[in-house]
């Protein structure tokens, strides 16, 4: 393939190293782009990938807050045309941003994200809180990835919403007891105490057995299933060339939903996952068919 004019040879080799050392699910979805619109997204996923093994690894809060704020001034430099010139990653979404027009607030929300997942244990107050993390770390990668998808700005905000919601929400219900293993708590606070569960413990792991965990991963599913039912809503009316990336990423997530729900919202400590033949049959018939 003809590799796009302007991306140097370190900068695209570097992003598609990030993604292959990643071996996300997504994968698949990327690479049926066009050649420029598949390196665009290489260095949006790199980004991402970046910052989210920041916000995980284990390291004083401190030291990943100032390393995240560092990322802030990048992604500024970045979208003012400014790269690190010793920075093949830095170069390449300066590419992107020229390429696709990718917004720097976006980039901006995604960090926003990972600076909820910075301190040594997470919790979750209420639904709103949920949302806005929602929107921060999964919703705000959508809204980076659709003008490289090439999904018109008119759609980009509402797809990138349901999309986003849907896999995230899907992220949190098959998680919960990995999350809590990390100390980390994405059911909400409030719903757990109306539940029965007055307060999420120091230990979250302890929590896990409660029945007010169930209860609020079904209410959680209820949300992720309307997220669904708008995704699908949205792709019957959108061009279908550009939405086909998107539509393989919320396929394999809906597959994922819906082994979740069969197993019941009570069963958190070995959620399923989709057989690899799966997700190549819904690449193939949604990315190619």
């Amino acid at each position: 393939m003809t590799e796009p004019a302007g991306l140097d040879d370190e900068a695209r080799r570097t992003v598609a190293r990030i993604v292959s050392a990643a071996g996300t699910s997504f994968g698949g979805a990327m690479r049926i782009l066009p050649a420029e619109r598949r390196h665009g997204m290489f260095a949006v996923y790199a980004f991402c990938r970046v910052v989210d093994d920041i916000a995980d690894e284990p390291a004083p809060e401190a030291d990943k807050r100032a390393r995240l704020d560092d990322w802030r001034d990048r992604v500024a430099a970045v979208c003012a045309g400014r790269p690190r010139a010793d920075e093949p990653l830095d170069r390449a979404l300066a590419w992107t941003v020229g390429r696709f027009g990718c917004a720097e607030a976006d980039f901006q929300a995604v960090l926003d994200g990972m600076a909820m997942d910075a301190p040594p244990s997470v919790r979750i107050p209420d639904l709103e809180t949920l949302a806005l993390y929602c929107d921060r770390v999964a919703c705000a990668v959508g809204r980076l990835s659709n003008p490289v998808f090439g999904i018109p700005p008119v759609d980009s905000p509402a797809l990138a919403a349901a999309v986003g919601n849907a896999l995230q929400l899907t992220n949190i219900l098959r998680d919960v007891a990995e999350d809590a293993g990390q100390n980390r708590v994405y059911l909400p606070a409030d719903r757990l105490a109306a539940h029965g569960l007055a307060a999420v413990p120091d230990r979250a792991a302890d929590m896990l057995d409660h029945p007010a965990v169930p209860a609020v991963r079904a209410e959680l599913a209820t949300l992720a299933k309307a997220r669904f039912a708008e995704a699908d809503a949205l792709f019957i009316r959108l061009p279908r060339g550009p939405a086909r990336p998107a539509r393989v990423m919320k396929e394999v997530y809906h597959a994922l939903f819906r082994r979740l729900q069969a197993c019941g919202w009570g069963a958190v400590h070995a959620p399923p996952a989709v057989p690899k033949a799966v997700k190549i049959g819904l690449a193939l018939r949604y990315g190619f068919l």
